[in-house]
């Protein structure tokens, strides 16, 4: 059996202070420290090799039985974690309280405990926590019995009631609305935008449901910020970007007003932005889209913003829409600057990177070597992404992939290989639930022009290519394929015997 490499993945995740903290919390224990040797020997590795760990302390016992002792460590360093977290997030507060709660309480010190109860309710209000705030009320109960019995009949329990009722209303509520996101982001991750007539039915039913589309549904700023949230995500699914702007903005603005909820919703603030940036690129807003990627950049590291999944989410958010920025104005060259400096991060991260956002970048790397004329390196990355066996996420990018790689072997002039490909891709498509004309006519275009080697035949092949997408691109749910691959700008590129980015360019003007 291959040895587990979890204990490895966590001492690596470690910052510098985390470790400072962990060994200094080990030497105020006493004893035999084992654990430490493995740590740092572990620390060490630049990959996990459980044989070289072996050899290095063979002569030592507690290599008899290490896999106790690794799994010893994994725990102390969750231990050393959790109190170096303890005071870091409200969460984490509100345990703290809430087990000093119950302590005081077992010692029978009612009155200490009260106050506990009293501060720790205050925090779980103004950061919205309503499960702590639910289990506080529960201790309150418990010391209006206890006052009762010792004869003291100040507080009344019928107003202790109410506020129960009154935070379990606010917890159904916030409930409600996490399972109607669940279902929008389901569409949204696998597709990326509504395919065909079925999903835009499903995603008008989200948008129509009461809690979304009534006034004043949402009983709290957490179920407020949410129910805008879906709406913007109700709205870039169907890919209407005015809506989707206006409810993402109203997002943003929601949690601004309240720093304890927006720090404490670090993850949904930065998928607002990145929502907006979108928005910003399709309206060609490039100044205010390059001032909100700056923006999100210097979150990281500010309270709330400062984990390690945040930072992931910052860096691949960032990067892959600075790299779509660029392609919607026509500078690839700058686009495949900063490819360097993705893949060093990238390597630096790991898989901490999510699968979805690989495949974002790695396809937005494909297309910015294809717009400075690099079609082989174009084509490396997107045989990437076609080789990735993934069936259920963004089957968007999947999809379009296939259309660019069409285009990229006729750069590369595989004639004889592309009408293998372009049988291979339409029984693809042939599979799909989608409904989009666009793939069958550029399909059908490109098919022409492998076969033909004349130049002017090929003009007039490109020329009436251009017609038939013209006509096309007027329907919405057509011009879906511009977001991923400037197909007009291509033929364009090719009619009038200039660059890709040139004809990116002069469609700006």
């Amino acid at each position: 059996m291959k040895p587990s490499t979890e204990l490895y993945k966590l001492i690596k995740s470690l910052t510098k202070s985390e470790k400072r903290f962990f060994k200094l919390s080990s030497s105020l224990q006493s004893g035999d420290k084992n654990y430490l040797k493995i740590f740092d020997y572990i620390e060490g590795q630049s990959k996990y090799d459980e044989d070289s760990l072996k050899e290095a302390f063979k002569s030592e016992t507690f290599v008899k039985h290490l896999p106790s002792e690794k799994n010893h460590l994994y725990k102390l360093i969750l231990k050393s974690l959790r109190s170096y977290y303890s005071e870091q997030s409200i969460s984490s507060i509100l345990k703290q309280e809430i087990k000093n709660v119950e302590i005081l309480y077992n010692k029978a010190l009612y009155k200490e405990c009260e106050k506990f109860v009293v501060r720790a309710k205050e925090v779980a209000r103004d950061h919205e926590k309503f499960y702590y705030w639910f289990e506080l009320l529960s201790w309150e109960k418990k010391l209006l019995e206890e006052a009762y019995e010792s004869g003291e009949f100040s507080r009344d329990l019928d107003e202790l009631i109410e506020e129960e009722e009154m935070v379990i209303a606010k917890l159904r509520n916030l409930a409600e609305y996490q399972i109607v996101y669940s279902k929008i982001n389901l569409i949204f991750r696998i597709g990326g935008f509504t395919r065909n007539e079925n999903e835009r039915k499903v995603v008008e039913g989200i948008a129509d449901y009461h809690l979304i589309k009534g006034k004043n549904t949402a009983i709290s700023t957490r179920a407020s910020s949410m129910c805008y949230y879906i709406k913007g995500l109700c709205a870039a699914t169907n890919r209407n970007f005015d809506d989707s702007y206006q409810f993402f903005n109203k997002t943003r603005e929601i949690l601004d007003k309240n720093p304890n909820i927006k720090s404490d919703s670090g993850q949904r603030y930065v998928l607002t932005l990145s929502h907006l940036l979108r928005c910003y690129i399709d309206g060609k807003n490039f100044n205010q889209a390059q001032t909100l990627i700056n923006d999100l950049r210097a979150l990281e590291g500010t309270k709330g913003f400062n984990s390690t999944d945040i930072t992931v989410r910052l860096f691949t958010i960032t990067y892959n829409l600075e790299l779509s920025l660029f392609h919607a104005q026509g500078e690839f060259q700058k686009s495949v600057d900063l490819i360097p400096k993705i893949e060093t991060l990238e390597e630096q991260f790991g898989d901490k990177v999510s699968k979805e956002q690989e495949i974002l970048l790695t396809y937005s790397k494909a297309h910015s070597y294809f717009g400075v004329g690099d079609y082989k390196k174009a084509l490396y990355y997107i045989n990437l992404v076609l080789n990735d066996n993934e069936q259920n996420l963004r089957q968007d990018i999947y999809s379009f992939a296939r259309l660019f790689n069409l285009v990229l072997h006729f750069e590369l002039e595989n004639y004889d290989f592309l009408e293998y490909i372009i049988k291979s891709t339409n029984r693809y498509f042939s599979k799909q639930e989608r409904d989009f004309e666009v793939e069958t006519v550029c399909i059908k275009h490109i098919r022409k022009l492998s076969k033909i080697l004349s130049q002017n035949e090929r003009t007039a092949v490109f020329i009436s290519m251009k017609e038939e997408l013209d006509i096309l691109l007027q329907d919405h749910n057509e011009r879906v394929v511009l977001e991923y691959f400037n197909i007009t700008a291509w033929v364009e590129s090719k009619i009038n015997k200039v660059s890709m980015s040139e004809a990116v360019k002069k469609s700006l003007k």
